[in-house]
């Protein structure tokens, strides 16, 4: 039995900065209305409906233009809502989906031109178990990376930082740009001079992979602080500034505490926190995204 998740909030701390013109929020989900877009039915987590329009009042109200949205686990291999998502608001939204590695090749050129710019790959295990039921995995992604090559498709690789030494050679090997989810995954307790931190750095820094800098709020032990972050977010920056993009994470999933559900506008500040210029953060939340997403001028 899957866990009802608590919503998004409806209001968020006050911007401490300007934000820059076309900024865009690099990570959100949507999820329903559930008459049309229904849930898997196995799956880890029942999350409250926050729709596309939803999402639309997320970034403006945040001041932000542009929007990608991931498939998540809870919808399985159902890319509907996102793909009508892209279709409705071509300018402001691209995505990010979730298919089988059997998926052909006229499906994926369709999605790349309604404006699926990557797929996403579940190789997030902690123990060596899967975290998330739902997870497309290396197996789907060893299928569908020569089509992805020939049409311009990233591969977005949910997966524990520790892991990486030992996966980076075969995800390299693949020839697909890769993009690791919330700079890692691992919690703030290992270190930035953990091996698997070490490797992301390199990936970056040799152009293999970019990342996103969100997830502070899943990666912290300083809830709503997220000062212990810090030395992640910076090194990461320090690594290749040109492969960072910032995703907020909204609505927020698998909170299942009130009070828990963090504040998009504290997560924008603590990005303005890491990144005090202005030249380097209209880089990472307009420039960076519209490269890695092709999001026009």
């Amino acid at each position: 039995m899957s866990k009802p998740c608590y919503a998004p909030l409806d209001a968020f701390q006050e911007l401490t900065f300007a934000v820059p013109d076309h900024a865009c929020d690099s990570h959100a989900h949507i999820f329903g209305p559930y008459e049309r877009y229904p849930l898997a039915e196995e799956r880890s987590y029942t999350p409250p409906e926050n729709g596309v329009e939803r999402f639309l009042w997320h970034l403006d109200t945040l001041g932000l233009a542009r929007g990608v949205l991931v498939t998540a686990s809870a919808c399985g291999t159902d890319n509907s809502s996102v793909l009508d998502a892209l279709r409705s608001h071509p300018q402001r939204l691209r995505g990010v989906a979730v298919c089988d590695g059997n998926t052909d090749r006229a499906t994926l050129a369709a999605w790349r031109e309604a404006g699926v710019a990557g797929l996403r790959f579940n190789l997030y295990q902690l123990n060596g178990q899967a975290v998330y039921k739902n997870g497309v995995g290396l197996q789907a992604l060893q299928a569908l990376a020569p089509v992805m090559r020939e049409l311009g498709m990233h591969a977005q690789v949910w997966v524990h930082a520790p892991d990486l030494p030992d996966l980076a050679p075969e995800l390299e090997r693949l020839g697909v740009p890769l993009v690791v989810d919330h700079m890692g995954r691992m919690n703030a307790a290992l270190g930035t001079d953990n091996p698997g931190f070490g490797k992301l750095c390199a990936m970056l820094a040799d152009g293999t992979a970019w990342t996103k800098i969100s997830g502070a709020d899943r990666n912290t032990n300083r809830k709503g602080v997220y000062d212990d972050i810090d030395a992640y977010a910076l090194g990461l920056l320090r690594a290749n500034p040109e492969h960072v993009v910032w995703g907020s994470d909204w609505p927020h999933i698998n909170y299942f505490q009130p009070g828990d559900v963090p504040d998009d506008g504290v997560l924008l500040n603590t990005l303005r926190r890491w990144v005090p210029d202005d030249a380097l953060l209209r880089r990472v939340l307009v420039d960076n995204p519209a490269t890695l997403y092709g999001f026009g001028n």
